[in-house]
């Protein structure tokens, strides 16, 4: 990467509002903002009493809130990575299964169309189970495109989707060991990938529904407030009528790690910032096994 794209880069990503949290956390820095101007008001008028409190308890304080932003904000990355993963290893066990599928099953063009497409249906319930969604937003096309109207409908109307998806690529299995003469030992080396699908988005749901305890996010959220809001207390002396920018500035990034931290926590919704592109993991898993059907492009000198 060159010098001056590398320079572009720093000041796009910088200058961001996309994918920011200062959209999220403005209007909060602004009300911190409110609350300095009134205790700069009440600080320079004269028959009032002086708010001016000694800097030296805020230097200790702030240091303990941002150790604990911090650890919270990496135990939220950790969340985001480990989801990561997770879906890298989906990534991979799909394309497993479908390789093992056509070199070790059946010479069957119909039996080997349908697993593959029955395994590739597999991330999508997936997603849309980790999402909350149950065919919303034109979602049945894609399955129904990949495994026909009864096999979606089949995992629509399941309680758990992703295990329906599975139980569809187990009945194949089943159908080749049974009624075409698949080998045992490929059988059993076939389902392995299959059944650690289901240990993958058993992993993402553990994810999911466990999310930072409470009782940490409300003390933490507590020790922020009162932090921010005693600020201008002592800014008001030393800054003057600056005191509602600077204490701005000291919130916004105060803000924004908790805000952070928060959005990790749930790395599959669209919602968060910086989610997981399932959409774009499932379109490469599905374009990666449907070309796998494909027949080989014969070679130019052949």
């Amino acid at each position: 990467m060159s010098f001056l794209r590398k320079e572009r880069l720093f000041w796009t990503e910088a200058l961001a509002i996309a994918g920011s949290s200062l959209p999220l956390v403005l209007p909060r820095a602004l009300l911190f903002a409110l609350f300095a101007l009134a205790v700069a008001i009440v600080h320079f008028d004269t028959s009032l009493p002086d708010l001016n409190i000694e800097l030296t308890p805020y230097e200790v304080v702030g240091g303990v809130l941002s150790v604990l932003l911090v650890l919270r904000t990496n135990v939220g990355y950790e969340r985001w990575w480990e989801a990561r993963r997770l879906w890298g290893d989906i990534v991979n066990r799909s394309r497993n299964l479908a390789v093992g599928a056509l070199a070790y099953g059946p010479d069957d063009r119909e039996w080997l169309n349908r697993i593959v497409r029955r395994t590739a249906s597999f991330c999508h319930a997936a997603r849309m189970s980790l999402r909350g969604k149950r065919g919303q937003e034109r979602e049945p096309d894609v399955l129904d495109r990949l495994v026909g109207r009864d096999d979606a409908a089949r995992i629509l109307a399941a309680r758990h989707m992703p295990t329906a998806a599975s139980a569809l690529v187990a009945a194949s299995l089943r159908d080749a060991r049974d009624r075409l003469g698949l080998d045992g030992f490929a059988f059993l080396r076939i389902d392995q990938d299959r059944t650690a699908l289901i240990d993958d988005i058993g992993g993402c749901e553990r994810i999911l529904k466990t999310p930072l305890p409470l009782a940490y996010r409300v003390e933490i959220r507590r020790i922020l407030i009162l932090f921010i809001g005693a600020s201008p207390f002592a800014l008001v002396d030393r800054v003057g009528w600056m005191t509602p920018v600077v204490t701005a500035l000291i919130a916004l990034p105060l803000l924004a790690l908790d805000k952070i931290g928060t959005e990790l926590q749930d790395p599959f919704s669209r919602e968060s910032l910086n989610h997981l592109p399932l959409d774009d993991i499932c379109a490469t898993i599905e374009e990666d096994l449907l070309h796998l059907l494909e027949p080989p492009t014969p070679r130019a000198d052949e």
